[in-house]
């Protein structure tokens, strides 16, 4: 492709219309902003951080983009599809989604739970909130006959990581990986559904872990360093764009790589 043919990289997603679950911090935040600077309109979800939504929804309307902002608990099923009724009315239609919201088991009071409770909760809102959105929003593109959908696995899961937070995460993005694959099947070829199986990613958690866990997380990686929101949100803007349109059913690890 000559350069005359390249998309400009501030509009290549112009005119599409992006969600991004859990996108009030972290990595959601990251992919929100990516995916606005790119063209896109998007509608900023968070649960209860209403004050983190909203200045990711500031930042979006700064770069000259629709923005809003919907809290949902989406750890509750009869949410869920209420939720998604609501993302694809705000414009009549959702070109991109990304099922990014997860459960938070390793800061704060949740970090005391018990494994019972923190698989439970991962289940809720990793696992099933990620299958039930993803159902009903990739029927609707599907019927409207384009869409990309992307979700978000985990870099171990398939070979396992010793420990509580292994055993649980490699159970709850094992599942998400498996089911991007099945889903790509079945909303293919008006729908693309794929996910990124995400490192060591320098997020809340990272920023307060031991030396033994910061030592741990440079040294896995071929990189020799933590990766970074925007590392996974770069990936994310690639892989929902036209540049990615012969890319499908797949999980991709952002990791730098692992020894």
């Amino acid at each position: 492709m000559s350069d005359s043919k390249l998309p400009n990289a501030a509009s290549e997603l112009a005119g599409l219309t992006a969600i991004v679950t859990g996108s009030s911090s972290g990595i959601g935040r990251a992919m929100a902003l990516e995916l606005a600077s790119a063209g896109a309109d998007c509608l900023v979800h968070g649960s209860r951080n209403r004050e983190g939504a909203e200045s990711v929804a500031a930042q979006i309307r700064a770069l000259g983009r629709r923005a809003d902002v919907l809290l949902t608990d989406l750890s509750q099923a009869a949410e869920q599809e209420r939720f998604a009724e609501q993302a694809w009315q705000w414009q009549g239609k959702v070109d991109i989604w990304i099922n990014n919201a997860g459960a938070d088991t390793l800061t704060g009071a949740a970090a005391k739970r018990s494994f019972e409770q923190k698989l439970e909760a991962l289940w809720r809102v990793d696992v099933a909130a990620t299958i039930g959105l993803s159902r009903f929003i990739g029927a609707k593109m599907k019927e409207r006959g384009q869409g990309v959908i992307l979700n978000i696995g985990w870099d171990q899961a398939e070979q396992g990581m010793a420990g509580d937070s292994g055993e649980l995460f490699a159970a709850a993005k094992g599942a998400v990986m498996a089911f991007t694959r099945s889903l790509s099947r079945s909303l293919a070829p008006e729908v693309r559904v794929n996910c990124l199986a995400a490192g060591w990613i320098k997020t809340k958690w990272a920023d307060q872990a031991s030396t033994y866990w910061q030592e741990r997380a440079a040294s896995e990686s071929l990189l020799g360093r933590w990766g970074t929101p925007d590392d996974v949100a770069r990936a994310a803007r690639f892989l929902v764009s036209p540049a990615a349109a012969f890319i499908n059913g797949q999980v991709i690890a952002i990791n730098g790589g692992t020894k």
